[in-house]
Formats: C-alpha cells, sequence, structure tokens
C-alpha cells in the first residue's frame, strides 16, 4: 500500500521518519583512516540485556533510537546469543563509547544493524575508522552484500556518512512509530532537535 500524495497528519504521540536502504557488494578501496590510539574494539559474546541496552541509549537516545528498547528482553537476549550476531563496543579509557552490531543473513548478506559513538567520540575520525573496521568485519565472512538503513531521525550527518564510506542508496520507505518519550522508554528531554507533543 502506498501513501497518498501530500501531507498525511500523524495521530497523537506518532512520530514518522523518512528511511533511506544503502548497500554494497564489495569493499571499497581502502582510505585513509586516521589512527586511533586512544580507542580500542572490543567484541562481547552474547552481552546481557542491560548492559547492552544502557550502550544502545548512549549512542542512540540523542536520535530517539528505540528498537531494542521495545524488543522483549527475552528475545533481545536470545538475538545478542546468536552466532550469526556480533556486538562490539568501542571503548576509550576503560569506558564502553560506541557501538557496532552486525548480523549475518542466510541469504549470505550481512548487515550493519547499528552503528554509533556517544557524543565525546564524534569527530576526530574515529567514525571513519569504526566503518573500516565494521566493513572488514562484514567481508570477512564472504558475503554478498553488505547493507544498512538510516533515517530522518538519525544524525544530519549519518546518510552523507554512509555513501562516503561507500554504501550506494536502492530504496526509500516511510516508517510511522510510536514516540518512544510517550512510552516511557526516553526522557521527555532527549532530542530536542525533535520536539516533545505531548499526545
Amino acid at each position: 500500500m502506498s501513501l497518498p500524495d501530500g501531507i498525511t497528519d500523524l495521530g497523537p504521540g506518532k512520530l514518522a521518519s523518512l528511511v533511506t536502504y544503502l548497500e554494497m557488494f564489495s569493499p571499497p578501496e581502502p582510505a585513509a583512516v586516521p589512527l586511533q590510539p586512544d580507542v580500542t574494539l572490543k567484541r562481547h559474546d552474547a552481552p546481557c540485556v542491560e548492559w547492552y541496552r544502557r550502550l544502545y541509549r548512549l549512542v542512540g537516545e540523542d536520535y530517539l533510537w528505540f528498537s531494542r528498547l521495545v524488543m522483549a528482553d527475552d528475545l533481545l537476549a536470545a538475538h545478542l546469543a546468536s552466532d550469526t550476531v556480533e556486538v562490539w563496543s568501542v571503548q576509550k579509557d576503560g569506558a564502553d563509547l560506541g557501538l557496532l552490531e552486525l548480523e549475518w543473513m542466510p541469504s549470505g548478506d550481512c548487515e550493519l544493524s547499528f552503528f554509533g559513538l556517544s557524543s565525546g567520540l564524534i569527530g576526530g575520525g574515529v567514525g571513519r575508522w569504526l566503518m573500516a573496521q565494521a566493513i572488514e568485519r562484514a567481508f570477512s565472512r564472504g558475503i554478498k552484500r553488505f547493507f544498512v538503513h538510516t533515517c530522518s531521525l538519525d544524525s544530519p550527518q549519518a546518510l552523507g556518512f554512509y555513501m562516503r564510506a561507500g554504501f550506494v542508496p536502492y530504496g526509500r520507505a516511510v516508517e510511522i512509530a510510536d514516540d518512544p518519550r510517550c512510552l516511557g522508554l526516553l526522557p521527555k528531554s532527549c532530542a530536542p532537535q525533535i520536539p516533545f507533543l505531548k499526545p
């Protein structure tokens, strides 16, 4: 079903975002990536739900990330324990400050499920460094396609960043969902660039 042309009013407590899907079929030519001597990447096998959600919030709260917050604990735990999923944290001074999550599909595809840094790590090339790690890990299993999606609620730099990394847009969609601030999953004060409207 396609949406009608023109403006469509949203119901109380709802958010809408424009989603862009991107993909790459082979690793891009290696580019110069700034060294990050103070930053490390650590893999977490079957991390606990509490630790994962804490990092997920740290990275995504400013953009109203919500999908892992509404996921049932048992389902999220099973997902994180799957041998088709890898969860990595970007660490600095012993603190987990960035998230990389990859998922390999039976089709031969790999999804860049989550990719983000806390505000203190943005700038200075950490994102480019992390993307180089993500691409290397994804294609290490001989995949057919590496794909990701971003949306208009994400960082304004996200879409351009993915394209510069070698991803090519191939589709769009509109996502309508409950505002996680209305559900009590995130504070009403977060993401001030997306005004909170009382339902």
